[in-house]
C-alpha cells in the first residue's frame, strides 16, 4: 500500500542536487537523478511507466514514493484572442488558476503562489475570500508544466522548431513575496539548465511591495525582472486601494532602488487604471516623479472589471490621455493590451465561478488536459 501523498516526494519541487540525495539515501544510484530530470523536463514524462531506461523494479518503487503530477485540469476558458485560463484542482481539492498568453515570438505562463491572496486589494477577486495557503515549490512549477504541455498539444507540426513555454510572469494568484522560500525554489527550478531553463530574465515577480523580502530577493544572485503593483503613487489613496500599502512608500521605493542598484535590473511600475480614481494629472505627475527617482518603464492596465465590485473600467481614449500626461513628464509609459477580457481575465474570476455555479457557467475540460490564461510581462 502505497503512503499517502503527505509522505510522498513531489518531484517538480526539488531541485537536482536534493533528488540525488533523496535517491541515494534509499539506496539507488546517484546518476538516476539526472534520468528522473530529463524525462521530465526535456521528454514531457507524465508517469514513471514511459522512462524506459529505468528498471522495472526503480519505476515500481518512484510510483509508490513518489510523483509527478498531482494537479489536474477541472476547467478551462478560451478567449478569442487565444488567451487560455486554467483551474487546476490540486491534490487537497483546492484550487488555483494558470494563464497562457500565446504570441507570435513568445509564450507566457501566468503563475499563480498561493491560493487566494491575503493582501485584498480592493479591485481584485484572488483576495475576496483571503488566502487559503501557500503553494509549494512542486505545485508552482507544476502550473509552467501544464502550460508546456497545453503549448506542445497545440502546436503547429509544420513548424521547424517545437513551440516551447519562454517567459514565465508570477503574477497570478497571490503575493509571491509573502511565499517566499517556495517561490524561490520553483524560480531555481524553471531556470536551471536540467529544469525548464528559462532565463531568469525571462521570468518577472510581480509585488504589491514587502521591502524586507525585496532586499532579500536582491541577493539572490538571479536577474529576475521585478515588477512592483503600485496602483497608486499617494500614500492615502494606496492603502485605500491595496491593504497592504501601510507600508510608507518611502520605504517601499528604497527597497526597490536598492534592488536595482544590486542587480542592475530595472523594475517596472504596474499601475491598473480605475476610472475616477487614480487617473487624474496630479495622479500622473506623481507617479512620474516616482519612476524618475527609480528610472524605470511604467505600465498602465485597463481595469477588468469584476462583478459585484465597484470599480470600472476606463475608455481607451482616457487611458491614452494618462499615457501621453506621463510621457510629457518624461516617463517611458506603455500601455498593455487587455488580453483574455471575453474570458474574465482578471485574476481569481474563474475559481471563484466554479466555486459558486450561480456565477455563470464554466467550460469543463477532461481530467487530464493542461489549460491556462495570462497577464502581460514587463519589458
Amino acid at each position: 500500500m502505497s503512503p499517502p501523498q503527505s509522505e510522498r516526494r513531489h518531484l517538480l519541487g526539488e531541485e537536482l542536487p536534493a533528488l540525488r540525495q533523496w535517491l541515494t539515501d534509499n539506496r539507488q544510484e546517484r546518476y538516476r537523478a539526472d534520468q528522473l530530470a530529463d524525462w521530465i523536463y526535456r521528454q514531457a514524462a507524465e508517469s514513471f511507466e514511459q522512462m524506459s531506461n529505468l528498471s522495472k523494479g526503480l519505476r515500481a518503487w518512484l510510483a509508490e514514493h513518489a510523483d509527478i503530477y498531482r494537479a489536474r485540469a477541472a476547467a478551462e476558458s478560451v478567449a478569442q484572442d487565444g488567451t487560455r485560463k486554467l483551474l487546476l484542482a490540486c491534490g487537497d481539492g483546492e484550487t488555483v488558476e494558470t494563464v497562457w498568453i500565446p504570441e507570435v515570438a513568445r509564450h507566457t505562463a501566468c503563475l499563480s503562489s498561493q491560493v487566494g491572496c491575503p493582501v485584498g486589494c480592493r479591485f481584485c477577486a484572488s483576495g475576496l475570500e483571503g488566502v487559503r495557503r501557500n503553494l509549494s515549490a512542486g505545485e508552482i512549477v507544476e502550473q509552467a508544466l501544464h502550460v508546456q504541455r497545453l503549448i506542445a498539444a497545440h502546436a503547429d507540426p509544420s513548424q521547424e522548431r517545437p513551440a516551447r513555454l519562454s517567459n514565465i510572469v508570477l503574477m497570478g494568484m497571490g503575493e509571491p513575496l509573502a511565499n517566499y522560500e517556495a517561490v524561490m525554489q520553483a524560480v531555481r527550478i524553471l531556470n536551471a539548465s536540467w529544469g525548464l531553463g528559462i532565463g531568469a530574465r525571462k521570468i518577472t515577480l510581480s509585488t504589491v511591495g514587502l521591502p524586507k523580502q525585496i532586499r532579500r530577493l536582491a541577493g539572490e544572485g538571479l536577474q529576475l525582472n521585478l515588477a512592483l503593483s503600485l496602483h497608486a503613487p499617494e500614500q492615502k489613496l494606496r492603502e485605500e486601494l491595496v491593504p497592504w500599502g501601510k507600508v510608507p512608500l518611502k520605504e517601499l521605493l528604497d527597497a526597490c532602488h536598492h534592488y536595482f542598484e544590486q542587480t542592475g535590473r530595472e523594475v517596472t511600475l504596474e499601475y491598473v487604471l480605475l476610472e475616477g480614481i487614480n487617473m487624474e494629472a496630479r495622479h500622473a505627475a506623481e507617479l512620474a516623479r516616482i519612476a524618475r527617482r527609480l528610472r524605470c518603464n511604467v505600465n498602465l492596465l485597463r481595469y477588468n472589471p469584476v462583478p459585484g465590485l465597484p470599480f470600472g473600467r476606463p475608455s481607451g481614449e482616457a487611458a491614452y490621455a494618462f499615457q501621453r500626461e506621463l510621457r510629457s513628464h518624461g516617463v517611458n509609459a506603455h500601455l498593455r493590451t487587455s488580453r483574455g477580457q471575453d474570458i474574465e481575465a482578471a485574476c481569481g474570476q474563474l475559481r471563484r465561478r466554479k466555486a459558486d455555479p450561480a456565477e455563470g457557467p464554466v467550460a469543463e475540460s477532461p481530467p487530464n488536459s493542461p489549460t491556462a490564461e495570462s497577464s502581460p510581462e514587463p519589458e
